[in-house]
Protein backbone atom coordinates (compact mmCIF):
# COMPACT_ATOMS: atom_id res chain seq x y z
CA UNK A 1 0.00 0.00 0.00
CA UNK A 2 0.81 3.55 -0.82
CA UNK A 3 2.51 5.58 1.93
CA UNK A 4 0.70 8.96 2.74
CA UNK A 5 2.24 12.47 2.51
CA UNK A 6 1.10 13.40 6.02
CA UNK A 7 1.99 16.89 6.62
CA UNK A 8 1.45 19.57 10.03
CA UNK A 9 0.54 23.14 9.88
CA UNK A 10 1.35 24.86 13.16
CA UNK A 11 4.33 23.18 15.33
CA UNK A 12 3.17 23.86 19.01
CA UNK A 13 2.99 21.00 21.68
CA UNK A 14 0.34 19.50 20.47
CA UNK A 15 1.56 19.36 16.61
CA UNK A 16 4.63 17.33 18.82
CA UNK A 17 2.23 14.98 19.86
CA UNK A 18 1.37 14.16 16.29
CA UNK A 19 4.16 14.10 15.05
CA UNK A 20 5.72 11.07 17.54
CA UNK A 21 2.47 9.46 16.54
CA UNK A 22 2.82 9.68 12.84
CA UNK A 23 6.45 8.69 12.90
CA UNK A 24 5.66 5.42 14.26
CA UNK A 25 3.12 4.94 11.85
CA UNK A 26 3.93 2.70 8.40
CA UNK A 27 0.79 3.98 6.23
CA UNK A 28 2.65 8.00 6.61
CA UNK A 29 5.62 9.79 5.37
CA UNK A 30 6.62 12.53 7.44
CA UNK A 31 6.47 14.94 4.80
CA UNK A 32 6.21 18.23 5.18
CA UNK A 33 6.39 21.31 8.78
CA UNK A 34 5.27 24.33 8.40
CA UNK A 35 5.39 27.11 10.85
CA UNK A 36 5.13 30.99 10.59
CA UNK A 37 9.35 31.17 11.17
CA UNK A 38 11.24 29.01 9.30
CA UNK A 39 13.52 28.56 11.86
CA UNK A 40 11.02 26.18 13.99
CA UNK A 41 9.71 24.77 11.37
CA UNK A 42 13.40 23.65 10.60
CA UNK A 43 13.64 22.49 14.12
CA UNK A 44 10.39 20.81 14.14
CA UNK A 45 11.17 18.98 11.29
CA UNK A 46 14.40 17.95 12.00
CA UNK A 47 13.17 16.42 15.47
CA UNK A 48 10.48 14.42 14.13
CA UNK A 49 12.15 13.33 11.11
CA UNK A 50 9.93 15.65 8.33
CA UNK A 51 11.50 16.00 4.85
CA UNK A 52 10.59 19.28 4.41
CA UNK A 53 10.22 22.93 6.23
CA UNK A 54 8.07 25.44 5.34
CA UNK A 55 8.40 29.18 7.04
CA UNK A 56 4.88 30.07 5.68
CA UNK A 57 1.80 28.31 5.28
CA UNK A 58 0.90 29.31 1.76
CA UNK A 59 4.43 27.36 1.22
CA UNK A 60 2.92 24.52 2.73
CA UNK A 61 -0.30 24.31 1.01
CA UNK A 62 1.27 24.98 -2.43
CA UNK A 63 3.55 21.60 -2.40
CA UNK A 64 2.21 19.59 -4.53
CA UNK A 65 3.13 16.40 -2.90
CA UNK A 66 1.16 17.54 -0.11
CA UNK A 67 -1.36 14.95 0.47
CA UNK A 68 -3.59 15.37 4.39
CA UNK A 69 -2.87 18.27 6.60
CA UNK A 70 -2.94 18.18 10.13
CA UNK A 71 -3.72 21.86 11.39
CA UNK A 72 -2.99 22.36 14.77
CA UNK A 73 -3.13 26.80 15.18
CA UNK A 74 -5.47 28.16 17.93
CA UNK A 75 -8.57 27.71 17.29
CA UNK A 76 -9.04 31.36 16.77
CA UNK A 77 -7.55 30.67 13.36
CA UNK A 78 -9.07 27.10 12.16
CA UNK A 79 -11.49 28.35 9.80
CA UNK A 80 -8.95 30.28 7.78
CA UNK A 81 -6.30 28.15 8.15
CA UNK A 82 -8.71 24.80 7.03
CA UNK A 83 -10.25 26.90 4.29
CA UNK A 84 -6.83 27.77 2.99
CA UNK A 85 -5.97 23.62 2.96
CA UNK A 86 -9.22 23.18 1.45
CA UNK A 87 -9.06 25.64 -1.55
CA UNK A 88 -5.50 24.08 -2.60
CA UNK A 89 -6.99 20.42 -2.82
CA UNK A 90 -5.63 19.29 0.53
CA UNK A 91 -7.43 16.58 3.26
CA UNK A 92 -7.35 17.78 6.64
CA UNK A 93 -7.20 16.56 10.11
CA UNK A 94 -8.61 19.85 12.06
CA UNK A 95 -7.54 19.68 15.60
CA UNK A 96 -10.62 20.76 18.56
CA UNK A 97 -12.28 23.07 18.77
CA UNK A 98 -12.78 22.36 14.93
CA UNK A 99 -13.90 26.49 14.50
CA UNK A 100 -15.36 29.28 17.22
CA UNK A 101 -18.57 29.10 15.49
CA UNK A 102 -21.43 26.25 14.09
CA UNK A 103 -21.51 28.67 11.12
CA UNK A 104 -17.90 28.51 10.25
CA UNK A 105 -17.89 25.10 10.82
CA UNK A 106 -20.83 24.92 8.29
CA UNK A 107 -19.11 26.62 5.38
CA UNK A 108 -15.81 24.13 5.92
CA UNK A 109 -18.17 21.40 5.75
CA UNK A 110 -19.73 22.19 2.47
CA UNK A 111 -16.35 23.37 0.87
CA UNK A 112 -14.94 19.84 1.83
CA UNK A 113 -17.78 17.75 0.14
CA UNK A 114 -17.82 19.76 -3.00
CA UNK A 115 -13.80 19.20 -3.55
CA UNK A 116 -14.72 15.63 -2.92
CA UNK A 117 -11.89 16.12 0.05
CA UNK A 118 -11.72 14.93 3.71
CA UNK A 119 -12.46 16.98 6.51
CA UNK A 120 -12.11 15.39 9.84
CA UNK A 121 -12.22 17.18 13.74
CA UNK A 122 -9.38 15.75 15.16
CA UNK A 123 -11.49 15.07 18.87
CA UNK A 124 -8.94 12.22 19.73
CA UNK A 125 -10.99 10.74 22.18
CA UNK A 126 -14.16 9.93 19.19
CA UNK A 127 -11.21 7.47 17.56
CA UNK A 128 -9.85 6.11 20.59
CA UNK A 129 -10.77 2.00 21.22
CA UNK A 130 -12.13 3.15 24.88
CA UNK A 131 -15.49 4.55 23.16
CA UNK A 132 -16.06 1.34 21.84
CA UNK A 133 -15.48 -0.56 25.22
CA UNK A 134 -17.83 2.05 26.93
CA UNK A 135 -20.32 1.37 24.52
CA UNK A 136 -20.41 -2.29 24.36
CA UNK A 137 -20.78 -2.33 28.58
CA UNK A 138 -23.80 0.28 28.36
CA UNK A 139 -25.13 -2.10 25.44
CA UNK A 140 -24.55 -5.25 26.92
CA UNK A 141 -26.61 -3.60 30.12
CA UNK A 142 -23.74 -3.67 32.65
CA UNK A 143 -25.10 -1.45 34.76
CA UNK A 144 -28.78 -1.30 33.58
CA UNK A 145 -30.90 1.16 32.32
CA UNK A 146 -28.56 4.88 31.64
CA UNK A 147 -30.11 7.71 32.25
CA UNK A 148 -27.56 10.46 33.35
CA UNK A 149 -23.80 11.45 33.30
CA UNK A 150 -21.02 13.57 34.69
CA UNK A 151 -18.28 14.83 33.66
CA UNK A 152 -15.15 17.27 34.57
CA UNK A 153 -12.29 18.43 32.68
CA UNK A 154 -9.95 21.40 34.19
CA UNK A 155 -6.23 22.46 34.52
CA UNK A 156 -4.60 25.64 35.87
CA UNK A 157 -3.69 26.91 32.17
CA UNK A 158 -4.38 30.45 32.37
CA UNK A 159 -1.25 31.98 32.16
CA UNK A 160 -0.85 30.28 28.67
CA UNK A 161 -1.47 33.25 25.92
CA UNK A 162 -3.81 31.13 24.06
CA UNK A 163 -6.11 30.62 27.29
CA UNK A 164 -5.93 34.13 28.16
CA UNK A 165 -6.57 36.26 25.02
CA UNK A 166 -10.21 36.83 23.05
CA UNK A 167 -8.54 37.26 20.09
CA UNK A 168 -7.28 33.94 20.35
CA UNK A 169 -10.45 32.73 21.19
CA UNK A 170 -9.87 31.57 24.64
CA UNK A 171 -11.41 30.49 27.52
CA UNK A 172 -12.27 27.19 29.32
CA UNK A 173 -14.93 26.41 26.87
CA UNK A 174 -14.09 26.21 23.51
CA UNK A 175 -10.31 24.42 25.22
CA UNK A 176 -11.43 22.31 27.70
CA UNK A 177 -15.19 22.25 27.91
CA UNK A 178 -15.46 20.43 24.65
CA UNK A 179 -14.26 17.10 26.62
CA UNK A 180 -16.96 16.82 29.27
CA UNK A 181 -19.33 17.98 26.21
CA UNK A 182 -17.95 15.03 24.06
CA UNK A 183 -18.53 12.77 26.61
CA UNK A 184 -21.68 13.08 26.97
CA UNK A 185 -22.95 13.64 23.26
CA UNK A 186 -21.30 10.54 22.90
CA UNK A 187 -23.12 8.58 25.35
CA UNK A 188 -26.31 10.45 24.32
CA UNK A 189 -27.61 10.43 20.72
CA UNK A 190 -30.94 12.32 21.65
CA UNK A 191 -30.93 15.76 20.90
CA UNK A 192 -31.05 18.46 23.27
CA UNK A 193 -33.84 19.69 24.44
CA UNK A 194 -32.54 22.17 26.89
CA UNK A 195 -29.66 23.88 27.84
CA UNK A 196 -28.47 25.73 31.54
CA UNK A 197 -25.25 27.13 31.82
CA UNK A 198 -23.24 29.54 33.67
CA UNK A 199 -19.86 30.89 33.63
CA UNK A 200 -17.09 32.92 35.60
CA UNK A 201 -15.32 35.18 33.04
CA UNK A 202 -11.80 36.53 33.30
CA UNK A 203 -10.69 40.49 33.42
CA UNK A 204 -9.90 40.14 29.88
CA UNK A 205 -13.28 38.80 28.83
CA UNK A 206 -13.27 35.23 28.69
CA UNK A 207 -14.64 32.08 30.76
CA UNK A 208 -12.50 31.09 33.56
CA UNK A 209 -14.67 28.41 34.59
CA UNK A 210 -18.18 27.02 33.47
CA UNK A 211 -21.58 24.65 34.62
CA UNK A 212 -23.30 23.00 31.80
CA UNK A 213 -26.73 21.07 32.37
CA UNK A 214 -27.85 19.13 29.18
CA UNK A 215 -31.03 17.96 28.98
CA UNK A 216 -32.05 15.27 26.16
CA UNK A 217 -35.47 14.83 24.49
CA UNK A 218 -35.70 11.41 25.83
CA UNK A 219 -35.19 12.66 29.30
CA UNK A 220 -31.62 12.15 30.16
CA UNK A 221 -29.69 14.64 31.77
CA UNK A 222 -25.70 15.50 31.44
CA UNK A 223 -23.99 17.81 34.27
CA UNK A 224 -20.43 18.73 33.20
CA UNK A 225 -17.78 21.46 34.52
CA UNK A 226 -14.58 23.10 33.02
CA UNK A 227 -12.21 25.26 34.43
CA UNK A 228 -8.86 26.46 33.48
CA UNK A 229 -8.20 27.81 36.91
CA UNK A 230 -7.77 24.64 38.96
CA UNK A 231 -6.60 20.86 38.71
CA UNK A 232 -9.36 18.84 37.93
CA UNK A 233 -10.01 15.04 38.32
CA UNK A 234 -10.85 14.77 34.64
CA UNK A 235 -13.29 12.19 35.49
CA UNK A 236 -16.51 10.84 33.11
CA UNK A 237 -19.23 8.98 34.86
CA UNK A 238 -21.92 7.39 33.28
CA UNK A 239 -25.21 6.37 35.43
CA UNK A 240 -27.40 3.58 35.54
CA UNK A 241 -30.30 2.16 37.62
CA UNK A 242 -27.83 -0.93 38.16
CA UNK A 243 -24.81 0.63 38.47
CA UNK A 244 -22.35 3.01 37.00
CA UNK A 245 -18.92 3.16 34.88
CA UNK A 246 -16.25 5.63 35.55
CA UNK A 247 -13.50 6.75 32.77
CA UNK A 248 -10.53 8.39 34.27
CA UNK A 249 -9.48 11.11 32.18
CA UNK A 250 -11.65 12.30 29.80
CA UNK A 251 -9.05 12.89 27.20
CA UNK A 252 -7.12 9.71 27.36
CA UNK A 253 -7.89 7.19 29.60
CA UNK A 254 -6.04 4.28 30.38
CA UNK A 255 -8.86 2.32 32.28
CA UNK A 256 -13.07 2.41 32.89
CA UNK A 257 -14.35 0.68 35.72
CA UNK A 258 -17.23 -0.33 36.39
CA UNK A 259 -19.21 -0.36 39.89
CA UNK A 260 -22.39 -2.46 41.10
CA UNK A 261 -25.34 -0.73 42.75
CA UNK A 262 -23.43 -1.15 46.21
CA UNK A 263 -20.72 0.98 44.56
CA UNK A 264 -18.53 -2.11 44.70
CA UNK A 265 -16.23 -2.25 41.88
CA UNK A 266 -16.54 -5.50 40.16
CA UNK A 267 -14.79 -5.06 36.95
CA UNK A 268 -11.97 -2.41 35.37
CA UNK A 269 -10.81 -2.81 31.67
CA UNK A 270 -7.31 -1.37 30.61
CA UNK A 271 -7.48 0.13 27.25
CA UNK A 272 -5.16 -1.56 24.66
CA UNK A 273 -1.42 -0.25 24.84
CA UNK A 274 -1.04 3.05 22.04
CA UNK A 275 1.90 5.34 21.01
CA UNK A 276 -0.04 8.16 22.47
CA UNK A 277 -3.34 8.29 21.40
CA UNK A 278 -3.50 10.59 18.44
CA UNK A 279 -2.44 7.53 16.15
CA UNK A 280 -6.42 6.50 15.53
CA UNK A 281 -7.41 9.85 14.60
CA UNK A 282 -4.37 9.61 11.98
CA UNK A 283 -5.03 5.95 11.14
CA UNK A 284 -8.79 6.92 10.75
CA UNK A 285 -8.29 9.45 8.53
CA UNK A 286 -6.08 7.52 6.08
CA UNK A 287 -8.58 4.93 5.56
CA UNK A 288 -11.25 7.58 5.10
CA UNK A 289 -9.23 8.89 2.35
CA UNK A 290 -8.53 5.39 0.54
CA UNK A 291 -12.11 4.84 0.52
CA UNK A 292 -13.06 8.35 -0.87
CA UNK A 293 -14.59 9.61 1.91
CA UNK A 294 -15.17 13.14 3.08
CA UNK A 295 -15.49 12.36 6.40
CA UNK A 296 -14.52 9.73 9.52
CA UNK A 297 -17.56 7.68 10.70
CA UNK A 298 -15.61 7.95 13.95
CA UNK A 299 -16.53 11.77 14.03
CA UNK A 300 -19.04 12.36 11.51
CA UNK A 301 -20.06 16.32 10.26
CA UNK A 302 -22.99 15.79 12.18
CA UNK A 303 -21.36 15.32 15.27
CA UNK A 304 -19.28 18.28 14.72
CA UNK A 305 -22.16 20.44 13.99
CA UNK A 306 -24.08 18.88 16.51
CA UNK A 307 -21.40 19.97 19.26
CA UNK A 308 -20.84 23.37 17.25
CA UNK A 309 -24.63 24.33 17.97
CA UNK A 310 -23.90 23.74 21.29
CA UNK A 311 -21.37 25.48 21.82
CA UNK A 312 -22.75 28.80 20.17
CA UNK A 313 -26.12 28.35 22.29
CA UNK A 314 -23.91 28.31 25.64
CA UNK A 315 -22.01 31.02 24.80
CA UNK A 316 -25.01 33.07 23.79
CA UNK A 317 -25.97 32.62 27.39
CA UNK A 318 -23.15 34.41 28.61
CA UNK A 319 -23.17 37.34 26.26
CA UNK A 320 -19.95 35.96 24.89
CA UNK A 321 -18.66 36.78 21.67
CA UNK A 322 -15.43 36.77 20.37
CA UNK A 323 -13.26 38.96 17.90
CA UNK A 324 -12.63 36.46 15.38
CA UNK A 325 -16.42 35.93 14.47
Amino acid sequence: MEKMNFAILATGNIAGSMAEAVSRLDVFICYAAASRSYERARSFADKWGFQKAYGSYEELVQDPEVELVYVASPHSHHYEHAKLCLEHGKHVLLEKAFTVNASQAEELIALSREKGLLLAEAFWPRYMPSRKMIADLIAQGTIGQVRSVMADFGAPLSHLERMYKPELAGGALLDLGVYPLNFALTIFTEEVQDIQSSAVMSPEGVDWMNGITLTFADGKIAILHSNMLSCMDDRGIIYGDKGHIEMGDLNNCSEIRVYDADKKMTACYPVPEQINGYEYEALACAEAIRSGQVECAQMPHSETMRLMRILDQIREQWGFKLPCE
